[in-house]
């Protein structure tokens, strides 16, 4: 009996110790010592680079990783090759959610950034020629969001109620016949050459190096919702504090002030 006494705490303990070991094993492998964030090159790459520097400071050590499409950067933070992303708004990632049964959230505000009408030879949607040819994103959310733009430069009517969500086949009005033709994202600034105007993404514009002044004549208003960038991560790491950490440092002065001097105002903080 005096044994068993004594052999119980010593049970005890070693089971706590277990368990204790494998909850910091579980930590490593959740906050890794290189957490990898995804951007598009462009402005989200830059803003990010700039983060990265600011992380630094405190410790934490981000690596920016460029992509040049907007789905991959998505499956690579759902399948967990990398930790955060910042390059999309919220409708993008509940579509991709919804596509992939993934479970990614948002856990901060990135950057705003309008998307916008663009040619080489219009400068007004008055302008837009009978029969013109008009290129926008072919993927579901911004191709919805170029659409809804047409409609709101008067160009198209849509659907009642289909918003970001229409494709071509909610088009109800279309007075000038223009010939609706659907591009990746990336290819939009180099279809200027080919096409009489674009709906084009912010991140592509400034990539593309895009004169907004100049090429752009009509822009989403600031306040758009579809505008607002966000940060991602996988849902069972939306209470990670070194991430949350990172989504602070998108609010700090430093960057907003990043921002400012390099975007000159065509791109400003969300937050």
């Amino acid at each position: 009996m005096k044994l068993k006494r004594l052999i119980a705490p010593l049970l005890v303990g070693v089971l706590a110790f277990a368990i204790a070991g494998c909850g910091n094993s579980t930590q490593t492998s959740e906050t890794p010592k290189e957490i990898k964030i995804g951007a598009t090159a462009g402005p989200h790459a830059q803003v990010a680079e700039a983060v990265a520097k600011e992380a630094q400071k405190q410790g934490i050590n981000l690596k920016v990783v460029e992509f040049s499409d907007y789905v991959t950067p998505d499956k690579a933070l759902a399948d967990g090759d990398i930790q955060l992303n910042a390059y999309q708004h919220v409708p993008f990632m509940e579509n991709f959610n919804k596509q992939n049964s993934s479970n990614l959230v948002a856990i901060g505000k990135t950057i705003l950034m309008p998307m916008g009408l663009y040619s080489n030879s219009i400068h007004s949607a008055q302008d837009v020629p009978n029969g013109a040819i008009v290129a926008v994103p072919n993927d579901p959310t911004n191709g919805g969001r170029g659409l809804a733009l047409l409609a709101k430069a008067g160009l198209i009517t849509l659907k009642d109620g289909v918003g970001f969500k229409a494709t071509v086949a909610d088009i109800t009005s279309n007075p000038k016949n223009l010939q609706i033709q659907e591009l990746e994202a990336a290819q939009l600034p180099r279809s200027l050459d080919d096409v009489a105007v674009a709906a084009i993404p912010m991140n592509y514009v400034q990539s593309a190096g895009l004169n907004v002044e100049k090429q752009g004549f009509f822009l989403e208003p600031k306040d758009e919702p579809l505008a607002v960038m966000i940060l991602a991560v996988r849902g069972q790491d939306k209470d990670n504090e070194t991430y949350k950490k990172i989504a602070e440092i998108y609010k700090s002065e430093a960057i907003k002030q990043f921002i400012k001097d390099t975007f000159k105002g065509t791109i400003t903080s969300a937050n």
